[in-house]
């Protein structure tokens, strides 16, 4: 059994400024001010539209991540109606094979302590499932039955696209000291991520929310 730690990949490449002229262009077709658009202009464009809350504008652009989480985590990233997903299935994905390690990986829980007696619980549970899950491959069960003993921290991977209206939502709900630990702590890692890269469109977020990580 492998133990990882979740993460965010963009399967998109993501050009800040380009997005952000994007947006201008988009935008200013509202006040039919295009003859105000300079080489410079669109970052204090798009950060005046977002404060005036005029966010319909960043529906104009999107972006696609790759989740590598628990299943218990994608189940709350789902519920996100606004977006497109695809996601590893336990239905056809085999861990026993060599493509998989020949094991089950599951993501370490954020609030156990490697060497707390809670952690061991947890690891032994896991390892336990590993061995069942196995056990029902090799008498003849297939992958979509096996998985019913598969644990909540099973590592899956989620594709998620939604455009910078619904990521802000998305990173305002879960980025929150609200949220469950784990999904707060995925938020915070793509809040990172793309505030590094979109810097404009997602300040107000970061500055609330990243020193609390």
């Amino acid at each position: 059994m492998k133990i990882i730690k979740p993460d965010v990949e963009f399967i998109t490449p993501i050009d800040g400024a380009t997005i952000l002229k994007r947006l201008e262009q988009c935008g200013r077709v509202c006040y039919k001010s295009e003859a105000k658009i300079t080489d410079t202009s669109a970052p204090a464009f798009v950060a005046g539209i977002i404060k005036r809350g005029h966010e319909a504008v960043l529906e104009h652009c999107s972006f696609t991540v790759k989740f590598i989480c628990d299943r218990g985590v994608s189940h709350e990233i789902v519920r996100h109606w606004l977006a497109a997903y695809c996601q590893e299935s336990t239905r056809y994905c085999n861990y026993s094979k060599d493509r998989f390690g020949n094991e089950i990986t599951v993501i370490k829980p954020c609030f156990l302590e490697p060497d707390s007696r809670a952690y061991d619980y947890w690891r032994d549970a896991c390892e336990g499932v590993e061995i069942r899950y196995f056990d029902m491959l090799n008498c003849g069960c297939t992958p979509q039955e096996a998985r019913s003993v598969l644990p909540n921290s099973l590592k899956t991977e989620v594709v998620m696209t939604a455009d910078i209206r619904e990521w802000r939502h998305f990173l305002k709900l879960r980025c929150s000291p609200a949220a469950h630990p784990q999904m707060r702590e995925v938020a915070l890692i793509l809040l990172e991520k793309v505030h590094a890269l979109i810097p404009v469109c997602f300040d107000d977020i970061w500055e609330e929310y990243h020193e609390q990580g």
